[in-house]
């Protein structure tokens, strides 16, 4: 489970994704989905959560792992690439960003 803590030595990444709000459930549900049967059984994932807008329009995604090479290797994959290939043609844009706790309140 992903906790926000100072004490956190991993890697965390936030992705932020843009899309309609006519496309947002369907994004939705390939995200869980890619969590669900995919991601969270690769090496070094530690947890996530996905957050999605009242309008519809964006989705977050915040997401640790144990180390910054886990993460890479997860995206490397043939099924994380065939899987970003659907989620990219459902958004207008995501971006995911390598992040360090800074502070926690």
């Amino acid at each position: 489970m992903a906790t926000i803590s100072r004490d956190f030595n991993g890697q965390t990444v936030i992705t932020t994704f843009e899309m309609t709000p006519g496309t947002a459930q369907d994004l939705m549900d390939e995200l869980t989905d890619a969590y669900a049967s995919f991601i969270r059984h690769q090496p070094g994932f530690v947890g996530a959560g996905l957050h999605m807008n009242d309008a519809q329009t964006r989705i977050a995604n915040y997401s640790q792992w144990r180390d910054r090479k886990d993460f890479q290797a997860m995206l490397r994959t043939p099924e994380m690439r065939e899987r970003n290939r659907k989620i990219a043609a459902l958004c207008s844009r995501f971006e995911p960003v390598m992040y360090e706790v800074g502070e926690v309140f």
